[in-house]
C-alpha cells in the first residue's frame, strides 16, 4: 500500500535545483564563520530580512532550524533539554527544539550539509509579528554569545493597517541601523536597499504565483509540496537566487497545468490547512491525502511568504507594512474574510484546522472559528490536535481515523 501511495503523487523535478541552492546558503554561512566575514545575522522569518541583506549580512533564520529538527524528528529528544533548563513544554516548541539542540551540541545540518554546529550570530533581529516566544529565543543565544539583540514590536489584532502602525515600525526599523552599521562594519545604503526591496517584491510575486496552481484543476501540486518549495522564499528572500528559483518552478507548474497533470492520481476532494504543519508527519500525512485521492491544495501557512506591499521606491514604509499585513496579525473577521476568499478560489470541499499545541498564534480553531466557517460557507470542517515539532502532543491513529472519516463525509457530499 505504501508503495502505491507514493506513485500516487507527482514529484517535482524543480526540487533537485532548490536542494542545491539550500546547500550553497548553509556552506555560505559555514564559510562566513570560518573566514570571519561577512558577518552573519539571525533573524526572524518575517523579520526585516531585507535590511540585513543591504547592510551587507549573510543571513540565517532559526525557525528554517526548527523545522529542520521537526522534520528530521530530533526535535522530540531536543525539547526536554531546553525544559530542563526552565524552557516551558507549553512555549513555541521551535523556540524549545532549537535551544534544546543547542545545548545538547547536535544539529540536522551536520548530516545534510556538513555543519559541526549552526552559525554563531553576530546580531540577533526579531520581529514579534508572529508572536514574542521569537524575541525570547533569541534573547536566550544573545546571553549565551554575548552578542547583541535588535527588533521590532508589531501590533496585534488589527483589522486594518493603519498610517500609525506603519510609522511606528518603520521607525522602530531605522534605530536598528546604528547597531547593524557598527557589527557589519558597513554603512547603511538607501539604494542597495531599494535593490533589495525590489528583489523581495519579484521574489513574493513569483511564490504566489506558485501557490496559485493550486487552484487549477486538477491542482500540480499539494500543500505538502508548498512547505518544502517555500524555502528559498523564506531563507533566500531578497536576493537573485529567490527570483531565479520560482520561474523554473513556475515553468514546471506551468507545463503541468497545460498538461493537466495532477500532482495527486485521481484527485476527488480539495482541501484547505489552516495552521502549521506537522514537520514530522509530512510524509504520512501526505502519503494518507494521496491514498484518498484528496489534495490540500491552499493553506494559510504558506502564504506566509506573500509580502504584496514591498515597493522599492519606499523601502522602510513598505517593509513595515508588508510586515503589518501577515495573517497571524490579524483579528478574526480579517482571517475569516482572507480564509473564506482563498477556498472559494481554491474549489475547496472542506477544510482542515490544526491546533499546534505549542504554536497558540497560528492555531485558529480556538474561538469558534470552524463552526462559524462551515456555517457560512456550507463545507465541513475538522480539527487535528498535535503540534509542529513535539510529536508527543499528536496521535497519529486519531488523526489518520479522523481524516478517513472526514473524507468519508465529503464523499457522502459529492
Amino acid at each position: 500500500m505504501a508503495e502505491k501511495e507514493r506513485t500516487a503523487r507527482k514529484a517535482i523535478a524543480a526540487t533537485a535545483r532548490m536542494k542545491s541552492l539550500m546547500a550553497d546558503h548553509f556552506l555560505s554561512l559555514k564559510k562566513a564563520k570560518e573566514e570571519g566575514n561577512p558577518k552573519v545575522a539571525w533573524c526572524t522569518s518575517v523579520g526585516p530580512a531585507e535590511l540585513l541583506h543591504a547592510m551587507g549580512f549573510l543571513v540565517y533564520y532559526p525557525e528554517n532550524h526548527g523545522a529542520l529538527l521537526g522534520a528530521t524528528r530530533q526535535a522530540t529528544d531536543c525539547i526536554p533539554v531546553a525544559n530542563a533548563i526552565g524552557y516551558s513544554p507549553d512555549i513555541c516548541s521551535y523556540l524549545t527544539s532549537d535551544v534544546g539542540a543547542y545545548l545538547k551540541g547536535q544539529t540536522p545540518l551536520t548530516k545534510a550539509y556538513g555543519l559541526e554546529t549552526i552559525p554563531k550570530a553576530d546580531v540577533l533581529v526579531y520581529n514579534t509579528n508572529q508572536c514574542r516566544d521569537v524575541q525570547d529565543w533569541f534573547a536566550f543565544y544573545a546571553r549565551e554569545w554575548k552578542v547583541p539583540l535588535v527588533g521590532v514590536h508589531t501590533h496585534r489584532q488589527i483589522k486594518k493597517v493603519e498610517q500609525y502602525h506603519i510609522d511606528d515600525l518603520t521607525a522602530q526599523m531605522k534605530t536598528t541601523i546604528p547597531t547593524l552599521e557598527q557589527v557589519s562594519g558597513n554603512k547603511f545604503d538607501i539604494d542597495r536597499l531599494r535593490e533589495v526591496v525590489g528583489l523581495s517584491l519579484e521574489c513574493t510575486k513569483l511564490w504566489r504565483k506558485v501557490l496559485k496552481f493550486g487552484a487549477a484543476k486538477p491542482a500540480p501540486l499539494t500543500f505538502f509540496d508548498a512547505t518544502i518549495h517555500m524555502a528559498p522564499a523564506v531563507v533566500l528572500r531578497g536576493l537573485p537566487e529567490a527570483v531565479d528559483y520560482y520561474k523554473l518552478l513556475i515553468d514546471e507548474m506551468q507545463e503541468r497545468v497545460d498538461n493537466k497533470v495532477s500532482a495527486i492520481g485521481g484527485e476527488r476532494h480539495r482541501i484547505y490547512w489552516d495552521g502549521m504543519p506537522i514537520w514530522g508527519k509530512l510524509r504520512e500525512l501526505s502519503d494518507q491525502f494521496a491514498s484518498l485521492k484528496t489534495n490540500v491544495v491552499a493553506s494559510t501557512y504558506c502564504n506566509s511568504w506573500i509580502f504584496d506591499a514591498f515597493d522599492p521606491n519606499a523601502p522602510f514604509e513598505s517593509m513595515a507594512r508588508a510586515y503589518t499585513e501577515l495573517f497571524i496579525v490579524r483579528d478574526e473577521s480579517y482571517k475569516e474574510g482572507y480564509m473564506d476568499a482563498w477556498i472559494k478560489d481554491f474549489s475547496c470541499d472542506g477544510a482542515i484546522f490544526h491546533d499546534a499545541r505549542t504554536c497558540p498564534n497560528n492555531s485558529n480553531d480556538r474561538y469558534g472559528m470552524p463552526q462559524r466557517m462551515t456555517e457560512r460557507l456550507g463545507i465541513p470542517t475538522l480539527v487535528i490536535n498535535g503540534d509542529l515539532n513535539d510529536l508527543r502532543c499528536y496521535s497519529e491513529e486519531q488523526a489518520k481515523t479522523n481524516i478517513e472519516a472526514f473524507v468519508e463525509q465529503l464523499d457522502q457530499r459529492r
